[in-house]
């Protein structure tokens, strides 16, 4: 066949009166007959690649001319040498020289060869083994499986598959076939499977995020696999013709907003940098690059903040545009991003930065940064070596950033530590109240989330949960009130009661009407003053007729002072809500009669909180939780409400004293009262007296 192809080829050129060079260039200039394959039927192929990819892009010569003589198989036979050989373009987050596989993805990519069980993050039938559920049925692959009593998370991640470049990694590593072949046989099982949807999306396998996680890890599949020999021509057109359709619809269905878009738009300009071959890769790359233009001027708040108020996902879009700036500069692109870029992006490193508690410091620390809204737990080697490294990277010139990313390492730290000012992040609504950046350091934050177009309904699926006023306050190296973290997603038509548990009101540090949700988070700072004693004032209108005001005194930067008024014509039940850190019943200690807690840990490191009012209030304990993951799983510790029966015509007040201790607290003593006449909208006065010695505090409105 290869013989009767040249011969007419020949022969074809010579009825025309073509030069030895016109031969050249129009089989290629440089083919070998000896070296093409066997040639193959053409049906072998998907020749709907040769429709999608530019015939006429620089170094597909020989792709061209043997698609126009009909040797379909040649073509992509071609086409895979020019991918295995194409160095027009770089990827910056890639590299595979020295690939090295963590012990975890090297079990992702196990466990996909076993029975199908198919890695999707935080679902396991085995936790303490990393092994997932298996995903097999009659045989082959139940797509539409999930575990009994997932969210609807799982399905959402299974078609992200997120054991593929773990297997590519084990591919390079080891050189061992049967990670490509698990590979190929797995994607061409889900693409036999999994059509694309006449018209829309779905909410599994082609939503939009779904397909920009698939598309943004396709262009590193392919570089990863290449090179192997079950990467064949068939195989190539195939992967090509898919991932050119999932980029496609990228750009007829933009997320309408928030990170699933960033995510969205940072897909289409990878895909459009890195396969410039293909014809729609300039609308790929053009749509990608206009979305985080617009986008990081829109979703990032004048304080910095992402627009969720989630600091998950804050760190991912930064994350997000951070490649999205590398990917460009690696390919002299520049100019496809606007020249102010990269100014909020500084915001939004420093909000990571000032979030970050002193713990961090200490290696092999957990639980780093507070959990508030759809946040969970994150640890000092994550931070440290993706964020704070990336950060540094973006802006060489911040000392700061230079501080968090080298202090706790050993050896002497680079740059200077942040300042322990007062940060005020008043367009999202959060407050930090901080003494210093050593482990024994304290600092309190406070999450009073201004209302935004993506979260204002406060439903179960938006990342902003119904807790304005809440807060966490860590100390000494323990966080005495985290949040209660996220635990699940939301399951659509499923069971919701734990996802719901969690974004209750009474589980967060704050003020409630009947333990009721509030209906809108419409955080407003009020005041602030710096100086010897601290002071916020913030409010939020949550419902109808009752809002929340909290005051917040943070005296000689060694105790705090909340002072919490519940203002308007509601008539029911007020619950102020404390939910504390994990410990055993002697170690954290409710004191009922005292309204208040204590705990007693051997380390010494302590508190005492006691709450008073302006009528007859009552402790009432309750089992809290607290969940550090997304994986369903929590661990109980020791929560209460203080209670007040309110009237129409009354506003519940209350002052909570936070006493940090070291040692026993078994000799303080603590009292508090109003020393005002009474409510007013203007300020509060108090008089609080700890071991005997006075403290007046008060904060007038203007």
């Amino acid at each position: 066949m290869k013989s009767i192809f040249f011969i007419c080829f020949c022969a074809l050129f010579a009825f025309s009166g073509c030069a030895d060079d016109d031969d050249e260039l129009l089989t290629g200039g440089n083919i070998d007959v000896d070296l093409l394959p066997d040639t193959k039927p053409n049906d072998v192929v998907n020749t709907k690649v040769f429709d999608m990819i530019n015939l006429n892009y620089p170094g597909l010569e020989k792709v061209k001319a043997f698609y126009e003589a009909g040797e379909y198989y040649y073509a992509a036979n071609s086409l895979l040498e020019y991918y295995r050989t194409r160095t027009n373009v770089t990827n910056p987050g890639l590299s595979l020289i020295n690939v090295t596989i963590t012990e975890a993805d090297q079990k992702k990519a196990d466990y996909a060869m076993d029975n199908y069980r198919l890695h999707v993050n935080n679902f396991y039938e085995d936790a303490a083994t990393l092994k997932p559920y298996s995903v097999k049925k009659d045989g082959t692959i139940n797509w539409a499986f999930s575990p009994e009593g997932a969210s609807d998370e799982y399905q959402k991640q299974l078609h992200r598959h997120q054991w593929f470049i773990p297997q590519a990694k084990a591919y390079r590593v080891s050189g061992n076939e049967k990670y490509i072949s698990s590979w190929i046989e797995v994607y061409k099982n889900w693409i036999e499977n999994n059509p694309k949807p006449e018209t829309g999306t779905n909410t599994t396998s082609w939503w939009q995020l779904q397909v920009a996680t698939r598309v943004s890890e396709q262009v590193q599949l392919i570089e990863y696999f290449k090179n192997s020999i079950n990467f064949t021509p068939e195989w190539l057109t195939a992967f090509l013709v898919k991932f050119a359709e999932q980029a496609d619809f990228l750009v007829e269905y933009p997320y309408n907003d928030g990170n699933i878009l960033i995510s969205q738009a940072n897909a289409l300009a990878y895909a459009g940098t890195l396969m410039p071959e293909f014809k729609n890769a300039e609308t790929w790359m053009n749509t990608g690059y206009k979305i985080l233009g617009e986008q990081v001027q829109s979703q990032i708040l004048s304080d910095g903040w992402h627009k969720e108020l989630s600091l998950h996902y804050h760190t991912g879009i930064v994350a997000n545009f951070y490649e999205a700036m590398k990917l460009a500069e690696a390919n002299q692109l520049t100019g496809k991003l606007p020249s102010n870029f990269t100014e909020p992006l500084r915001k939004a490193a420093e909000v990571v930065m000032y979030f970050t508690y002193p713990n961090y410091f200490k290696k092999g620390s957990d639980n780093v940064v507070p959990m508030f809204n759809d946040s969970w737990s994150r640890t000092r080697n994550v931070l440290k070596n993706t964020n704070f490294k990336q950060y540094v990277e973006m802006f060489p010139d911040s000392e700061e950033l230079k501080y968090m990313q080298t202090a706790g390492n050993g050896g002497a730290a680079h740059g200077r530590t942040p300042n322990n000012d007062m940060k005020l992040f008043d367009q999202a609504g959060f407050y930090v109240l901080r003494n210093g950046w050593d482990p024994t350091s304290t600092v309190m934050i406070f999450s009073n989330n201004n209302s935004n177009d993506i979260s204002n309904s406060l439903s179960a699926y938006s990342h902003n949960q119904a807790d304005n006023g809440t807060f966490e306050l860590y100390h000494n190296g323990r966080n005495f009130f985290p949040d209660s973290g996220v635990c699940t997603y939301y399951t659509s038509g499923g069971n919701n009661d734990l996802r719901y548990w969690f974004r209750g009101i009474d589980k967060h540090n704050t003020l409630s009407l009947n333990k009721s949700n509030i209906k809108a988070a419409a955080g407003k700072l009020l005041a602030s003053k710096e100086g010897t004693t601290e002071m916020v004032v913030f409010e939020n209108q949550g419902y109808d007729n009752f809002k929340h005001r909290r005051a917040v005194f943070y005296v000689n930067k060694k105790f705090i002072v909340l002072v919490d008024e519940g203002i308007g014509t509601a008539e029911n039940k007020v619950n102020l809500s404390f939910n504390l850190c994990e410990g055993s019943n002697s170690e954290v200690v409710v004191d009922k009669a005292n309204n208040g807690v204590h705990t007693a840990f051997a380390d010494g490191n302590n508190i005492v909180v006691r709450t008073f009012a302006n009528k007859d209030i009552t402790c009432s304990p309750f089992t809290g939780r607290i969940a550090y993951l997304v994986d369903g799983n929590y661990n109980e510790r020791a929560s209460y409400t203080i209670d007040m029966d309110k009237k129409a015509d009354e506003t519940a007040r209350y002052i909570t004293v936070i006493l940090p201790v070291n040692g026993s607290t078994d000799t303080t003593t603590i009292d508090a009262r109003f020393t005002d006449q009474g409510y007013s909208n203007k300020g509060a006065s108090v008089n609080v007296t700890i071991n005997g010695i006075d403290y007046p505090l008060s904060y007038e409105l203007n």
